[in-house]
């Protein structure tokens, strides 16, 4: 299948994009939007985490599970929500460790496209789903794709920081070589698990100091 992405992950997933997995998730989407049901985020985005950070430049991998399903808030980048959205609940636990463990402020907005852009990759396990429908397309076929990513990052990579945030991606260190990389592990920020084991985690901070330990440059986790 002939899939728009960026060129490095083009190249290095080459053969995933033909597995029956990948084929199915395309033709399920398809399928829906012919019936006329809205996906999320929009087809041009679905790809954007890959897009805005290349294989070669990824030092972190921060883990979601599924795209925002309200109108504008998903654009390819877990977390993340688009400008002039308010951050969901999630995001606001996260700034606030942020701000708690560097003293950066609490952006004015939820867009992490400057993390991604230094090299912060931002995958969610589904990469899409139906509007108003929280892990609907959870069995479309994305997973075995991105666990797949996961692992050829681990595989093909060294010295890369795995942010596993929850239960759900803690779950994905099995596709992780511990040995050549760092795994940080929290509780999820939602409200529900965020004083479990979040707040006060300073993976921020714990992510910079292994960067700059193996000789790369740290993230620059400010938003303006």
């Amino acid at each position: 299948m002939d899939v728009k992405i960026e060129a490095s992950w083009k190249t290095i997933l080459k053969s995933e994009f033909n597995q029956p997995c990948f084929e199915q998730a395309a033709f399920h989407i398809k399928t829906e939007k012919a019936q006329g049901k809205t996906i999320y985020p929009p087809g041009n985005l679905i790809f954007n985490a890959f897009n805005t950070t290349p294989f070669d430049k990824v030092k972190v991998v921060i883990l979601g599970q599924d795209p925002y399903h309200g109108p504008g808030q998903a654009h390819g980048l877990c977390f993340s929500v688009q400008l002039g959205v308010p951050p969901p609940p999630s995001l606001v636990n996260i700034f606030k460790e942020l701000q708690n463990d560097t003293g950066i402020p609490v952006p004015p907005h939820g867009n992490l496209t400057h993390w991604a852009e230094q090299g912060v990759f931002l995958l969610n396990a589904s990469l899409t789903v139906r509007a108003g429908e929280p892990m609907s397309h959870s069995k479309i076929g994305w997973a075995p794709f991105t666990d797949a990513v996961i692992k050829t990052i681990s595989d093909k990579k060294e010295h890369v920081v795995f942010l596993l945030w929850g239960k759900f991606a803690q779950e994905k260190s099995a596709l992780i070589n511990q040995a050549k990389h760092l795994i940080l592990r929290a509780a999820h920020p939602s409200p529900l698990s965020a004083h479990a084991g979040f707040l006060g985690c300073k993976h921020f901070s714990k992510t910079n100091e292994y960067l700059v330990k193996q000789g790369i440059d740290p993230i620059d986790w400010r938003l303006s």
